[in-house]
């Protein structure tokens, strides 16, 4: 039986997946940060983490490095809200085996885990859609707001817009 460690700061996203992957057979243990998931990792030396880039204190970047540090063999996927190729490239560089966008469901997880390029190949015969503009301005809108620590005054002077304009942009849910 295999163990993964859940390293996600959300509470409600975390326990998501960790009643997904324990109806499916896994033995599941879960952390909110770095500390309690380095914690975890040097105790129980799980097999498979699925590990947020974004945490409080320390990045999962840094979790990626300290992990795999003390537990070698372990098969990380990396999932983020604010994904970028500079972070993916580097979380793969530091050992992660793949590099997942939220909302990720357990079966795009799983199959990160396992490798399969079946799925890739599917891919490719399907036409690629860019995404939409609302898409591209929510992504853009949540950069810019987590690089001024979710300041809204912050990042709406950044973005050229007035602050309520702002607010009410992030009242709205994310565009499909």
């Amino acid at each position: 039986m295999e163990k993964i460690l859940l390293a996600d700061d959300e509470d409600f996203f975390r326990e998501r997946l960790n009643r997904a992957f324990i109806r499916r057979g896994y033995i599941t243990t879960t952390a909110s940060c770095y500390d309690e998931a380095m914690a975890i990792t040097e105790k129980e030396k799980p097999t498979m983490a699925v590990i947020d880039l974004k945490m409080p204190g320390k990045s999962g970047l840094l979790l990626i490095k300290d992990a795999l540090t003390v537990a070698p063999k372990m098969r990380i996927v990396v999932l983020t809200g604010y994904g970028s190729i500079a972070t993916a490239t580097e979380a793969i560089r530091l050992g992660a085996i793949a590099y997942l966008a939220k909302p990720a469901d357990i079966d795009e997880i799983l199959k990160a885990f396992s490798n399969d390029r079946s799925l890739e190949l599917e891919n490719l015969n399907e036409e690629i859609l860019p995404p939409s503009l609302a898409r591209v301005e929510w992504e853009h809108i949540q950069r810019v707001l987590t690089d001024c620590d979710d300041n809204i005054s912050c990042a709406a002077k950044k973005l050229g817009i007035h602050r309520r304009t702002l607010q009410r942009k992030l009242y709205k849910y994310a565009p499909k």
